[in-house]
């Protein structure tokens, strides 16, 4: 092979039927002067063969082969081996009726249902709970999943849940249960330079995430792995405390401990609707009857978005299926039963050995969406066998495998793994419906993540909360403009592919876009914004001199094979950073950052989130004071900077309030609130309906004018006096911007400049944005994107939600106890746990650090730009949140939580100046 370039290949013969076996024809370049082409056929004997073979044709092709799914138990099986035979035939059978009633109800049978089951089962939950499955258990997509089992994930909630998951399967062996769990490994090559340092980012992270991670060069990789290809390699990752499982018989191990403690499974049981009552569940109507129940969980792999239009009013689940491929080889000699599973996303692939054989798979870069012609509702397990569109991950394999050439194909499946639009496990409560909750879109990688899926659900069901920030991989993250089927469709032939592509800063999307615009979004597009998106919206992140591109974000398609494909990057308008260096908006961003804090800028503000709250009388008031942890009964006219926390005190919401007046207040929020804010504040409104509640982001365009100058723009175009006695900080007042009349306008910008937020009824949004930017010509006004907002607020250490702030931090963490009415005789939630904490000792602060110039060069050394660990004479001690070039200080400037695990150590230096 060394010295080929593969130019094409496909399927020959059509498709076979049972017996008949494709044959597969390549053509390719001959080495080195060579001309002309080599067809292979399975028995040729060349030089320049191709030895894959098609033993037996699988379902997709019409034949009938063995499930490699399943482990074969021979005459010498070994102990654990006869245990997996126990897994699948000693037990007893599910239940075959359904019961009369039940607390909690599972939809879905895969890993993820018996995960959850096995859990709640463990919670003292098993008589109470039925799992029902449309066809037969582990018949989704867990039939066809790889078993990788890996901890190196997006987000550290995801490591969390992945360990819960490996120690689980560990546990399980240990006990005697065959889960097939092997601790191989995982090995990740390089074959760059930009993906060894991402490999360098991700060991750091790790680092802070208790991982074991180890950078190799060729020569490790080798000693590890010596079957793969080292020569075109930069080096590698090491994780030795990965492995592989047996997804089937784990979901059969979990599956029978919990109908030991009385969980009953219902198989061929197919959910017709959930019932809905004030909305809360009350029930499953499905082909076998009826059952009352308190809580539903859809975990339907890739049916969940339709399980979720079954309830009134319907659950958003956005996930789309795309086809997903795992090769299988028949038993390959002297393959090490040890091997570590390989990962070389530069090729889009993966390997593991699995009894003896290759299981190969990958992310391909433009992924195929599954049933693209309508969702076929008892449509097969596996789908039609693509072997053009395979070839790229073949080539791959081929590339760093050189011996697999000489393997036997034994059959290559294709089957529909469902995707969320941000390629994030989908998580959580519903916002539309109480005691609903999903579990979906966990990107082929369900198993290695269903006992830790399992211990949250159960956390939600019987506590109602987690200890974990899960805002990543929340459902209440989208909202239902992100369940649109045709967004879906074009969005996951996007999303698989980037779970192997370099995860650069600010990564963006580039299907799925212009899906809510301000009415500005022209004019700003014209003055060259380059945009990112959040919650559907596109939101400027910087201004080049002039738009390079007249069409906007790939709205214009072109033909290509009967599939519609987005324009290339480098004629989007989108932001992008594309390295871990100094970017290249860095001297745009430095203007803008210097325009807000020396003269005048107007930033759009429109993404945030804003809902008005109102009562007939004073209802709201009380009911906002029970929220909110700061004492929001204020003059009419004021704004107020509040948090709203959970039980445990952590930050619900960060937000600021405005009262409008005695029975009215608007709530402004981050961008990504809008649904989470919502919904927090949906759940607790009074069961007397006195208390009315309306997300108004859509109805109103903001525009922050920030800086010293902002005074004199707004002079110019109102008659009001605007000092600082008749319009302080923190307050509102209704001016006529131009001719636009009442225009709600806030002494308040998010970012510690002077200035104001504009609050614009859509129909006058062009008017004032023009108005605006034309009285301030005279004062050098600049356009302000969010990467120079960003910059502004970490230089004045203000901490966002999302960002810095989670469900986990308190107001003690981060210093805002100031904004706590903890000692006024006004009961709020988590006052209780909040007074606790005023007792106890700090055991995470907030903290602003400063890089040395002397020690760090902006020009020439890689950027921090988030969950970088913190270390303290060498001990790790804390994670960043949120890093940015600070261009007044001349310095890299990072926030993050700094931990003290022990009172009598500490960080120290007095406790970070303990407050």
């Amino acid at each position: 092979m060394s010295g080929s370039l593969w130019s094409r290949w496909r399927v020959a013969g059509g498709a076979g039927g049972a017996g008949r076996q494709p044959r597969i024809l390549v053509t390719r370049h001959l080495p080195s002067g060579g001309s002309g082409s080599v067809h292979s056929t399975p028995n040729s004997c060349c030089q320049n063969t191709l030895r894959w073979r098609h033993s037996v044709s699988m379902m997709s092709t019409g034949g009938v082969g063995p499930d490699l799914s399943r482990p074969t138990i021979s005459a010498t099986a070994t102990e654990a081996e006869r245990v997996g035979l126990r897994n699948a035939s000693e037990e007893p059978l599910p239940s075959l009726t359904l019961p009369d009633q039940a607390r909690v109800v599972i939809c879905g049978g895969g890993a993820q249902g018996a995960a959850i089951a096995y859990k709640l089962a463990q919670r003292g939950l098993g008589p109470d709970t039925v799992v029902i499955d449309k066809g037969e258990f582990g018949g989704g997509t867990t039939w066809h999943s790889s078993g990788l089992v890996g901890l190196l994930k997006f987000s550290p909630v995801e490591t969390r849940l992945s360990r819960i998951s490996r120690d689980l399967y560990h546990e399980l062996e240990a006990q005697g249960y065959y889960t097939g769990w092997k601790p191989v490994g995982s090995l990740y090559v390089a074959q760059t330079k930009e993906r060894m340092h991402h490999y360098r980012r991700l060991k750091s992270e790790a680092s802070g995430r208790d991982v074991d991670c180890q950078i190799l060069g060729r020569d490790g990789i080798g000693a590890l792995c010596p079957i793969i290809k080292l020569d075109d390699l930069e080096g590698g990752l090491w994780v030795p405390g990965d492995g592989v499982a047996n997804p089937l018989e784990i979901c059969l191990a979990l599956t029978q401990l919990a109908s030991r403690q009385g969980v009953k499974f219902v198989s061929n049981c197919e959910v017709e609707r959930v019932e809905v009552q004030n909305g809360q569940v009350q029930g499953v109507t499905t082909n076998q009857g009826y059952i009352p129940c308190d809580h539903f969980v859809n975990t339907a792999g890739y049916w969940s978005r339709y399980v979720g239009t079954l309830s009134y009013p319907r659950v958003h689940v956005p996930l789309h299926p795309a086809e997903h491929y795992f090769l299988h080889t028949k038993p390959v000699a002297n393959l090490p039963p040890n091997n570590p599973v390989v990962r070389d996303p530069d090729s889009h692939i993966y390997f593991r050995e699995n009894e003896g054989r290759f299981l190969a798979g990958g992310f391909e870069p433009k992924a195929k969406p599954a049933f693209e012609d309508g969702f076929p509702l008892g449509g097969p397990r596996d789908l039609t066998v693509d072997w053009d569109h395979f070839y790229v991950l073949l080539e791959g394999l081929l590339k760093r495998v050189p011996s697999m050439e000489n393997a036997i194909l034994d059959r290559l499946t294709n089957g529909p793994e469902p995707f969320s639009p941000d390629g994030q496990w989908i998580l959580g409560q519903a916002p539309e419906v109480k005691q609903y909750y999903v579990a979906a879109a966990m990107r082929s990688i369900g198993v290695g993540a269903a006992g830790g899926v399992g211990e949250v659900i159960a956390d939600y069901i019987t506590k109602g909360r987690t200890p974990f920030d899960m805002y990543n991989l929340d459902i209440q993250r989208f909202l239902p403009l992100h369940n649109n089927r045709k967004f879906l469709r074009d969005r996951v032939r996007e999303v698989p592919g980037l779970i192997y592509a370099i995860p650069y800063p600010f990564s963006e999307f580039k299907t799925g876009r212009a899906l809510r615009t301000s009415p500005i979004f022209t004019k700003l597009k014209e003055a060259g914004a380059r945009f990112n998106q959040v919650m559907g919206y596109e939101r400027p992140m910087y201004f080049e001199k002039e738009s390079l591109e007249p069409n906007f974000l790939g709205l214009e398609y072109i033909k290509s094979d009967g599939e519609r494909e987005p324009k290339p990057e480098d004629t989007l308008n989108i932001a992008k950073s594309n390295t871990f260096y100094k970017p290249s908006w860095f001297s745009i961003v430095e203007k803008e950052f210097i325009a807000a804090r020396e003269k005048v800028a107007l930033c759009d503000y429109t993404s945030f989130a804003k809902m008005d709250i109102w009562s007939s009388n004073l209802e709201v008031v009380d009911y906002m004071q029970k929220l909110c942890s700061n004492d929001v009964n204020i003059p009419i006219g004021s704004i107020i900077h509040t948090g709203m926390q959970n039980e445990e005190g952590g930050f619900e919401n960060d937000c600021s309030v405005a009262r409008l007046a005695e029975n009215r207040y608007m709530l402004m929020s981050p961008s990504i609130q809008q649904m989470k804010s919502y919904s927090w504040m949906k759940k607790h409104l009074p069961l007397d309906n006195s208390v009315y509640l309306h997300d108004v982001t859509s109805l109103y365009t903001s525009l922050c004018l920030m800086g010293p100058k902002s005074l004199g723009v707004l002079e110019k175009i109102t008659d009001m006096q605007l000092d600082s006695k008749a319009f302080p900080f923190f307050t509102f007042k209704y001016l006529d911007i131009g001719c636009a009349p009442d225009i709600l306008t806030m002494n308040i910008t998010h970012t510690g400049e002077l200035g104001c937020v504009f609050y614009i009824p859509n129909e006058f949004a062009l008017h004032v944005f023009e108005t605006l930017f034309e009285a301030g010509q005279e004062f050098g006004i600049k356009h302000l994107g969010y990467y120079a907002m960003r910059a502004l607020r970490i230089e004045k250490f203000y901490a966002f939600w999302g960002q810095d702030l989670d469900s986990n931090s308190t107001p003690k963490d981060c210093g805002r106890n100031y904004r706590v009415k903890i000692h006024s005789d006004i009961d709020f939630i988590g006052k209780e746990r909040l007074a606790q904490m005023e007792k106890e000792g700090r055991k995470k602060i907030l903290v602003m650090l400063l890089l040395d110039r002397a020690e760090h060069n902006y020009e020439a050394d890689p950027w921090p730009w988030g969950n970088e660990p913190i270390f303290r004479n060498g001990h790790y001690v804390g994670t960043v949140t949120t890093a940015s070039y600070g261009f007044s200080l001349k310095r890299h400037v990072a926030l993050g939580f700094v931990h003290r695990q022990d009172d009598q150590d500490g960080v120290t230096d007095e406790w970070v100046r303990s407050v």
